[in-house]
């Protein structure tokens, strides 16, 4: 990947962005197409084309014949030995995904986190994302770029875990410490789980037909993730969505961050557990499908989560009243547990909303599973190639 680019070289870099995002936003086209889609001449589609095409990111149709009066050749972003690299840690487990241009998913793994009880180590997010880059390497493809997702607060920097009171991280120079075992030749960046999931949601899951949507994380913490016309919400120092610690929970629950009274405290994959009376499985996806095996024969266990609804949907109600969202998706251990909580939580989001009578925001479960903050992390690492602030 090379330096910052000055003069023509950040033009061609931009252009080249310009023609990318067009192919992966809306489809195949030929070059006179592409000009027209871009405002760029044919001839610098022409070259940027045939400069894609030898770094293998694109393709031409040489089945299309062409000719005088016949349409050109359409070209295709494939990009299939290209890729970005999103990683997630979390407290009981890490997922990695690698993307390539086109946006197809390459490798997906989770792997669960054998801590005892205590929070992880970098030990083996580091050993996760040194497999699978060695991986992808040693079958020829380029990783350009890594983004981790983190649940918690990320320094303006990108690169630095400000606080992260679950995993008992605080000013951890997490991109330093991934840069140095890839060897300092894959630039790494970081960002909040719930910032990625909701990007992976807008791109390929449940929100790619709507430009407002709030993406509610649900593991032992509690975030969120808004999109506003198609971009994320940051606010002023980068922390907008930390929702699980807004004080709208249980007064007498002890939250992981050390206060009582936090929503997360109370609708929490851990609180979730609590008040059901299970135990705690590998990932929160597999800890909520027993839960709800369960609550298909246990009236009590229906009841427990009807009450964990209400809670939900008390926070989501005041969250939407402030930004207004088209559609509020669940992840996390919410998905498999849907069918319990979603008739409470939208109840009480109908009751407690005051533009409900206007407009009511549709509840909508995730669709992209446990690696939806990987997944959205590697669109992240991919971001500057479509930007055209890097060169593939």
């Amino acid at each position: 990947m090379a330096g910052v680019p000055t003069g023509t070289e950040h033009v061609r870099r931009q252009n080249t962005g310009l023609v990318l995002r067009s192919l992966r936003g809306q489809g195949p086209a030929t070059r006179t197409e592409l000009a027209r889609r871009t405002g760029l001449a044919k001839a610098t589609v022409g070259t940027i084309v045939g400069e894609l095409e030898a770094a293998g990111a694109v393709m031409q149709d040489d089945s299309v014949p062409t000719g005088r009066g016949r349409p050109g050749r359409p070209v295709t972003l494939t990009g299939e030995s290209i890729l970005g690299l999103g990683l997630e840690v979390n407290v009981d487990y890490v997922a990695a995904v690698a993307l390539d241009l086109a946006g197809n998913v390459r490798v997906a793994e989770t792997r669960p986190v054998q801590t005892a009880g205590r929070p992880p180590s970098a030990r083996e997010l580091v050993d996760l994302a040194t497999d699978v880059r060695t991986a992808l390497i040693n079958d020829g493809k380029s990783v350009i770029g890594a983004t981790v997702a983190v649940p918690g607060l990320v320094a303006r920097d990108n690169r630095t875990v400000s606080w992260a009171p679950n995993l008992e991280w605080e000013g951890r120079e997490l991109a330093a410490e991934i840069e140095g075992h890839f060897g300092h030749d894959c630039p790494t960046t970081i960002d909040n789980d719930a910032n990625c999931a909701a990007l992976a949601e807008a791109s390929h899951g449940v929100t790619t037909d709507v430009q407002h949507s709030l993406y509610i994380t649900g593991t032992i913490g509690i975030g969120a993730g808004i999109v506003q016309d198609g971009a994320l919400l940051r606010g002023g120092a980068g922390f907008a969505g930390e929702v699980g610690h807004m004080p709208i929970g249980d007064p007498d629950q002890m939250c992981g961050c050390g206060r009582l009274g936090c929503w997360e405290a109370s609708v929490g994959l851990r609180a979730m557990l609590a008040a059901v009376g299970m135990e705690e499985h590998s990932t929160p996806l597999q800890t909520a499908i027993a839960v709800a095996a369960r609550a298909a024969d246990d009236r009590s266990v229906r009841d427990s989560l009807a009450r964990l609804g209400h809670d939900l949907g008390t926070g989501i109600a005041t969250l939407a009243a402030v930004l207004d969202p088209s559609v509020i998706v669940l992840g996390g251990y919410f998905v498999p547990l849907g069918e319990f909580v979603l008739p409470a939580a939208a109840e009480v989001l109908a009751a407690r909303l005051p533009s409900a009578g206007i407009h009511l925001p549709e509840i909508r479960l995730s669709s992209l599973g446990i690696h939806a903050a990987a997944l959205g992390a590697a669109e992240d690492a991919l971001a500057d190639v479509f930007a055209g602030t890097v060169a593939v």
